[in-house]
């Protein structure tokens, strides 16, 4: 989408990266069929989502106002009123 900053913030990059880590050591450790380190992996994964999250709740992620492309506006009067 042209003119979006959707997921251009710190706590959006700081939790893929961490869910990134997590999904490459829990694949490496499912392929090595060692099942407690693909659980590592996964928890790691969810700490991405918490880290990211709690990071928004910090004002470090997407603002929560509406982007004026996604705004609806009608500024028509009602019948019978001038204004």
């Amino acid at each position: 989408m042209a003119g979006s900053s959707h997921g251009h913030t710190p706590a959006a990059w700081t939790g893929v990266i961490i869910a990134f880590i997590g999904f490459c050591i829990a694949g490496a450790f499912m392929v090595m069929a060692q099942p407690v380190g693909f659980w590592v992996g996964m928890a790691i994964t969810l700490l991405g989502a918490v880290v990211g999250g709690i990071m928004r709740m910090m004002g470090m992620g997407q603002p929560k106002h509406i982007h004026p492309v996604h705004q609806v506006a009608d500024k028509r009067q009602p019948a019978g009123v001038e204004g």
